[in-house]
């Protein structure tokens, strides 16, 4: 997989190179990000860990149609739910589950036009993280959909089986051992 490049942000006037974006470890079978999933999109997801902010670039496929041309809304809706639950995910440092799920739809998206997924935490307490992402076209920066969402945190037991099914990935390692559950 390809990592984002360094990019140089101005702050007060000093240039400073940001840390390039962690990748996000995946599951074998998991219908966005898991490699191993012959019917998957096989995304590979970026985190900013100082922002929890979730990245994801990806060309939506001509078996992703809902009419003939168009990204069907379910695909992208997917995708956004994928971002935003790790956007939660990394805020607590504990696999979340979606509770609530809203994509409102402003343009539909070719099929072949690369698009982008950002997705950030707004609040985030002990019981429910709540999210927000845009999808945009990747060439004009057109909004094409935004989402909002509430996630809950699993239990602890149920957090170390989650991470039991993360596949090893030197691509990975790093978010991995972010992620992985203090000793009791």
């Amino acid at each position: 997989m390809v990592t984002p490049s360094i990019e140089t942000v101005t702050r007060g006037g000093h240039k400073m190179q940001r840390v390039p974006l962690l990748q996000l470890p995946h599951t074998a079978g998991c219908l966005v990000c898991g490699r191993d999933n012959p019917h998957g999109l096989k995304l590979a997801l970026f985190v900013d860990s100082d922002a929890s902010s979730v990245r994801v670039t990806f060309t939506p496929r001509p078996e992703h149609i809902g009419f003939e041309g168009v990204v069907h809304g379910g695909v992208i809706a997917t995708v956004l739910d994928e971002a935003m639950v790790w956007c939660a995910t990394w805020a607590r440092r504990r696999f979340c589950v979606c509770a609530e799920l809203t994509t409102r739809f402003r343009k539909e998206a070719a099929v072949g036009r690369p698009l982008v997924v950002e997705t950030k935490v707004e609040s985030s307490r002990s019981r429910l993280v709540t999210t927000t992402g845009e999808v945009r076209d990747a060439e004009t920066g057109e909004v094409i959909a935004t989402g909002a969402g509430k996630y809950v945190p699993v239990p602890p037991d149920r957090n170390r089986a989650f991470m039991q099914t993360l596949k090893p990935d030197h691509a990975t390692a790093d978010a991995a051992r972010f992620l992985q559950p203090a000793n009791p």
